[in-house]
């Protein structure tokens, strides 16, 4: 195969994963999600990252709500609803951004870039942790697989 790894990637809006995700009336480019690390022992996150308009990471934003089973669903919608508020005017759309990765709370968060194994296969973006949205070339087509 012929694949490489992205310089950026793009991100549709749509009505699942990608529903907020879009630009602050400042030009930031934003993504808001709920990342997760699976297992009867894993926890659970609202995730806010902002990018520059160029696509670079300018701050991430990670709130912890523990397992699954113990967490206040509530507070974890409240928190999500905050931080939508908080960014202000917004448009809901295509967003073209850098793959990251950072560490918080012990776990690796980001749209991390996953080498080949082996030459049949390509490169992928995944979103990190819970391995919720995969994307692959072409990185322009703002698609991913679940």
């Amino acid at each position: 195969m012929h694949s490489h790894a992205p310089k950026i990637i793009a991100i549709n809006h749509d009505d699942y994963h990608a529903k907020h995700v879009g630009r602050a009336s400042d030009g930031r480019q934003f993504l808001l999600t709920t990342p997760f690390v699976p297992g009867r022992e894993g926890n659970e996150f609202v995730a806010l990252y902002l990018f520059d308009e160029a696509g670079a990471l300018l701050e991430a934003q990670i709130d912890e709500f523990g397992s699954r089973d113990a967490m206040d669903e509530a507070a974890v919608r409240r928190m999500y609803e905050a931080r939508l508020a908080g960014l202000g005017d917004v448009s809901f759309e295509r967003i073209e951004v850098a793959p990251f990765r950072i560490e918080r709370f012990g776990v690796e968060f980001g749209l991390i870039s996953e080498e080949p194994e082996d030459e049949d296969d390509t490169w992928w973006v995944t979103m990190e942790p819970g391995d919720y949205m995969a994307f692959s070339e072409p990185w322009g087509s703002g698609d991913y697989d679940t």
